[in-house]
């Protein structure tokens, strides 16, 4: 499987992050679930569905809470929380720092490369693998000058300036 390939159907995740998001699966498919199921029932039980706000408001809970089940399952089953070689090549689950060319090192940047499922559960930016920065980056040596183009269609040139691995 090329290295591409590979990117586009696995998601990294810090260890942190895929402990948080199973507990959080966990939650849902348990006392969350069984709390709606018991709401469903319990309106069910005063007769009428058609005009029953209760039944319709728990029913609807029932499917996005599913959805979010359905969602968090294929997030974790792609998952990966394999530590990189701490080589200073930008690759994903790496702290990346950059700077634009021609700007001081003070003016540096730093992100974390990986999914955003990271974001709540990190002190660092997270850009995706597949966001034009992180995607330009991917392979990139410390002291190596990359060009991407920017959202607004105009070419930028950035220098890396460390990739080392992301520790919880």
């Amino acid at each position: 499987m090329s290295q591409s390939t590979e990117q586009s159907s696995t998601i990294w995740l810090t260890a942190g992050a895929h402990e948080k998001l199973k507990a959080e699966l966990d939650h849902l498919k348990g006392p969350v679930r069984e709390e709606i199921v018991t709401r469903i029932s319990e309106a069910r039980d005063e007769g009428d569905l058609k005009e029953n706000g209760g039944y319709h408001a728990a029913r609807e809970e029932q499917g996005k809470n599913e959805g979010t089940i359905r969602q968090l399952e294929a997030v974790l089953l792609k998952a990966v929380s394999d530590q990189p070689a701490d080589d200073d090549v930008v690759a994903v689950g790496k702290v990346v720092t950059y700077k634009f060319e021609g700007d001081d090192d003070d003016e540096a940047e730093t992100f974390l490369l990986g999914a955003r499922e990271n974001e709540d559960y990190v002190d660092v930016a997270v850009y995706s693998p597949q966001a034009p920065l992180g995607e330009a980056l991917l392979g990139a040596k410390k002291g190596e000058t990359v060009a991407f183009e920017a959202p607004t269609g105009k070419t930028l040139q950035v220098v890396v300036l460390g990739a080392t691995p992301y520790t919880d």
